[in-house]
């Protein structure tokens, strides 16, 4: 039946089926082969499932008709610009008639594709005030603005898009998401779900087509997650992908990682000549800056500014990842030499100074230095404190006491009692460790230096209330230093009060009424050893461990 097919080909198209809306119409020209829109619609979908070859092949068949010429040729633009033949589309754009707004969106296409998001804006712009408001359209300009970094301007019209779109649109099941929302979700559930995030960036990997932005994303997640054996697989297994979806500069970033696995000593020597290479790109860039001022051209300095900003945040990871190889040495001292040559493009950049502030705190001898960089973060965002890492606030504190400073210390501990007072107002079941974490770390350093009577009392006060404070990263800092303390009693180089012995106890005997669903090991993954761990799943709690801990403390007691 040629209606049923008919409606059935539009159904299957709409709900993004192209292959059987494809299969449709191919019956429908078998049907009535006169009828020349039904082939148009058949290469339609083949173009959509890019199926690009055969969607060609269909439209060349079709006969020339004065009312379909100009669909077919925007339909061949399109398949080459999905081929990615960008002149051969703009061949096709050009014969399209110029007064037709699809011809105005075409080239705006074509130049967004060709890096030209100025003229490609003006071209999405004009069409919009020409057609009024469409939501892909206005998706377009946002994308055009997020590309010259006028971030409010983009978050606007991808505001309005979104509502608009939204307004008649049904909740998806995973299984109906298309591969833009599923990769989108990948990212942002990346932090609390990643295996689920692997699973859906692997699976769009295998899709045609998938998000460009796939393959590089994928890459550097693994890498987040220190999996670089899979870094190195995926490339292999990829070489297509690899000159097609990245750049050349993330190859080699890429590279030196994977390198680094196996010699060290070459990794750095690869993010030296990456570096070096950087730092000649900024050169330049700065002396294009101070030219475009010079000549007082705003549009000349604001092109200059945008690229000098794009260069240092090429530069700033390679940096961080030479740093990182003499971090994990401990030779904290050449950290610090290698931020330092850096300091003429960096010295404004939050991301170094974190860095270079927990670099001159770990060396335990430049404390003063350390407040100097850590105090311009935190009062950068002391209204909205704990939007401040938890770690940054606790070692500005720890800066502070081995400064004599304790009265700045103790402000700084009011002021985020408070905060978290006013959150667990609003939301009671809501966990706040950053005072937590502010009190571990000066447990900890006290511990570490001796004095086990305030460093443990520290601990123990730091995680009341035991409901809302108590969780696997906060019991891992917090058991560390209740086994140093055992180590130093079973070896009887200190002596602790019978009072605070017994304190001890009562405070791993909370934990464990707290601890009986808080585990221990933080799930990684793909991790293989967890899978086959033969460790029974009770004993990765905080109620097993406070329980072992507590009975070491007895036998040590009535030792």
């Amino acid at each position: 039946s040629r209606p049923c097919l008919s409606l059935l080909a539009h159904c299957y198209f709409y709900t993004q089926d192209f292959i059987a809306s494809a299969q449709c119409y191919e019956k429908l020209v078998q049907l009535c082969p006169n009828e020349s829109i039904y082939k148009l619609y058949h290469a339609q979908s083949l173009h959509q499932a890019c199926m690009y070859q055969e969607a060609w092949t269909i439209c060349s068949n079709i006969i020339n008709q004065s009312n379909l010429e100009f669909k077919v040729k925007k339909l061949q633009a399109a398949i080459k610009y999905g081929q990615e033949d960008v002149v051969a589309a703009k061949n096709l754009v050009d014969q399209c008639p110029a007064d037709d707004v699809d011809t105005e969106i075409n080239l705006g296409c074509l130049l967004y594709k060709e890096e030209q998001y100025e003229q490609a804006l003006k071209k999405f712009a004009n069409a919009l005030q020409i057609v009024g408001f469409k939501p892909h359209l206005s998706y377009n300009v946002a994308l055009c603005y997020f590309k010259l970094k006028e971030y409010a301007a983009s978050l606007k019209h991808i505001d309005e898009s979104a509502k608009e779109a939204l307004t008649d649109m049904p909740p998806r099941s995973e299984e109906e998401l298309d591969a833009v929302t599923l990769h989108n979700q990948a990212l942002i559930n990346m932090d609390t779900k990643p295996s689920e995030g692997f699973e859906k960036l692997q699976f769009l990997l295998q899709q045609n087509p998938f998000p460009p932005e796939t393959f590089a994303n994928l890459l550097l997640l693994y890498c987040k997650y220190q999996y670089y054996d899979l870094v190195a697989d995926v490339l292999a297994e990829n070489v297509h992908l690899t000159y097609k979806y990245l750049t050349p500069y993330l190859y080699d970033f890429l590279d030196a990682l994977i390198t680094q696995q196996t010699s060290p000593e070459e990794a750095y020597r690869k993010f030296d000549d990456l570096g070096n290479k950087h730092m000649e790109i900024l050169r330049k860039a700065t002396k294009r800056v101070q030219e475009a001022r010079l000549n007082h051209d705003d549009g000349a300095v604001k092109k200059a500014v945008n690229d000098y900003e794009e260069a240092l945040e090429r530069y700033v990871p390679v940096l961080m990842a030479q740093a990182k190889i003499y971090w994990e040495l401990g030779n904290y001292t050449q950290v610090e030499k290698i931020f330092r040559k850096s300091v003429e493009f960096c010295n404004e950049h939050d991301i170094w100074k974190l860095n270079v502030a927990h670099t001159l705190f770990m060396q335990e001898n430049k404390f003063k230095e350390a407040t100097g960089f850590y105090e311009p973060i935190v009062r950068k965002k002391y209204d909205n404190i704990l939007d401040v890492s938890a770690i940054v606030l606790a070692n500005l504190c720890v800066s502070y006491i081995m400064t004599s400073q304790n009265a700045e210390a103790e402000g700084l501990m009011k002021k985020i009692e408070k905060e978290e007072q006013v959150v667990s107002r609003e939301d009671q079941e809501k966990k706040l460790f950053h005072l937590c974490i502010v009190n571990l770390v000066i447990g900890t350093l006290y511990c570490s230096k001796g004095n086990y009577e305030f460093g443990i009392s520290r601990v123990m006060k730091s995680l009341e209330p035991y409901n809302k404070k108590l969780g696997t990263d906060t019991w891992f800092y917090a058991k560390r230093c209740f086994l140093s303390l055992l180590e130093q009693l079973a070896k009887q180089l200190v002596v602790l009060k019978d009072t605070t012995l017994q304190e001890c106890i009562q405070f791993l005997e909370h934990c464990e009424v707290y601890g009986r669903d808080v585990v221990t090991v933080v799930e990684q993954p793909f991790d293989i050893q967890d899978m086959l761990s033969i460790i029974p799943q009770g004993k990765q709690t905080v109620v097993y461990e406070a329980r072992y801990l507590k009975a070491l403390f007895l036998k040590l007691q009535m030792s």
